[in-house]
């Protein structure tokens, strides 16, 4: 879904959407969509969804599994730049 944000995801995620359980990539991908749709805040129904700064955001895909993006201010691009368990996120 294209959407008037772009979301970039880094290669660090892309390797590590390898080793999630295919339940929790297809949730990725949703929020991939979500994100590009209605941009950093859009996920603001998801699970735990929270700011963690003032433009890095991140939610729980699953009660083990959580994702971290960032958007800068005056840009459409989104990074995300984490994906995995909630005990190793950074932050």
């Amino acid at each position: 879904m294209a959407g008037p944000y772009a979301v970039y995801v880094s290669r660090r995620v892309e390797r590590g959407l390898r080793r999630l359980p295919p339940d929790v990539a297809e949730g990725f991908k949703a929020l991939v969509d979500i994100l590009a749709a209605c941009g950093p805040a859009g996920a603001h129904d998801w699970k735990n969804y929270g700011k963690l700064s003032g433009n890095e955001y991140h939610c729980h895909l699953t009660y083990h599994y959580v994702a971290c993006w960032r958007h800068e201010k005056q840009t459409i691009t989104i990074e995300v730049y984490y994906v995995g368990s909630r005990e190793a996120a950074p932050y």
